[in-house]
């Protein structure tokens, strides 16, 4: 059995919401704890229940899903997102934000099993796949003190300043924690650290 999935959904469209939560209902271990057409609402939410998952629109009356995103972290937690929106032209914003993924309207059923298979493989904390202890160990001390600064929202200049690097060095870095890994990008690192006790 696979470890529930906590889900939170948050999109102005009503429409759009009941259908991601159609969909997410028909895959397995996914409990939604929350569903909101108001992202204040939704940012306390979060905050309070502390979802593991957290399905946003972006383009939302007064708070974007990128404020959202900007505004949960400055409270100090940080859920894993995926952006579901209808303008393409979001996707490179959102890998920047550290999107988990992206997801464009009317969400396909089959990406939608694909981002959550993902999320389970890169999530040790779920029986789906368990990270290597090969992969933990390939890590030197430096790799993992960066690792956990990252987990911390640092950006790269930050990062440098605090372990009196160049911004350079922890960029090649973060390639090479990314390679030994095999992770995509900055979220599945973040989730990566959270259950391996790097964050």
């Amino acid at each position: 059995m696979m470890e529930t999935i906590r889900c939170l959904l948050v999109d102005d469209e009503k429409e759009a919401t009941a259908r991601l939560a159609i969909l997410l209902s028909k895959i397995e271990d996914i409990k939604i704890i929350g569903i909101y057409n108001e992202p204040e609402l939704a940012l306390k939410s979060i905050v309070t229940d502390k979802p593991d998952l957290v399905f946003s629109d972006v383009e939302m009356p007064r708070m974007s899903g990128f404020d959202l995103v900007t505004a949960v972290k400055n409270t100090g937690f940080i859920p894993i997102y995926i952006f579901v929106t209808g303008f393409n032209q979001y996707a490179i914003k959102a890998i920047k934000s550290a999107a988990f993924d992206y997801l464009v309207k009317p969400v396909d059923f089959d990406e939608l099993k694909e981002a959550i298979s993902r999320y389970r493989e890169v999530n040790p904390h779920s029986t789906f796949k368990k990270p290597t202890t090969d992969k933990l160990n390939s890590l030197s001390e430096r790799e993992k003190e960066i690792i956990k600064l990252i987990a911390q929202c640092k950006t790269s200049k930050e990062i440098s300043e605090l372990l009196f690097i160049s911004k350079n060095t922890v960029d090649t870095h973060r390639r090479h924690i990314l390679e030994k890994l095999d992770l995509r990008n900055t979220q599945e690192l973040i989730v990566f650290a959270m259950g391996n006790s790097l964050s």
